[in-house]
């Protein structure tokens, strides 16, 4: 399964942990991390990801997360894309999305993604027919056996 993680579920583990809400996103966001180190799915990264990320003024955050992007990636929507992510981009901002984030939807669905995972509250009130957006927490209940439990 292809999934995608947004600028900010890759930051959770470093925001106000708190919160009981961001502690259990930031747990889920790392147990799915884990699994795509394991290989259990394909990630996908993007061209806008990239950009967020190095726009970063956090040093060891910025390391952090482009190490696990360069060792876990499996398909990069980069450069050569950007026009017809673009195009895709701007059908989505007519649902009220903004461009950068319109860009990250974008991305998923060119790369065929089944999940974009994100801890945007804004985002996740995006739908449309190509890909399921989600956060962490619940990416893991759609997506795991918990008949064990």
């Amino acid at each position: 399964m292809r999934i995608y993680l947004d600028n900010c579920c890759y930051n959770r583990p470093y925001d106000d942990l708190n919160q009981l809400i961001v502690s259990l996103e930031a747990q889920a966001k790392l147990y799915i991390q884990q699994q795509i180190h394991n290989g259990k799915y394909e990630l996908v990264t993007s061209e806008i990801l990239t950009m967020e990320i190095d726009d970063s003024p956090f040093s060891i955050r910025r390391k952090g997360i482009m190490d696990f992007i360069k060792e876990n990636s499996s398909i990069h929507v980069g450069p050569k894309n950007n026009e017809r992510i673009d195009i895709l981009a701007r059908e989505i901002m007519k649902t009220g999305i903004k461009y950068k984030d319109a860009c990250h939807v974008a991305s998923a669905i060119f790369a065929g993604c089944q999940y974009l995972i994100t801890t945007d509250k804004r985002l996740l009130k995006y739908q449309g027919n190509d890909i399921k957006l989600v956060d962490p927490i619940q990416f893991i209940n759609e997506t795991e056996d918990n008949d064990n439990v």
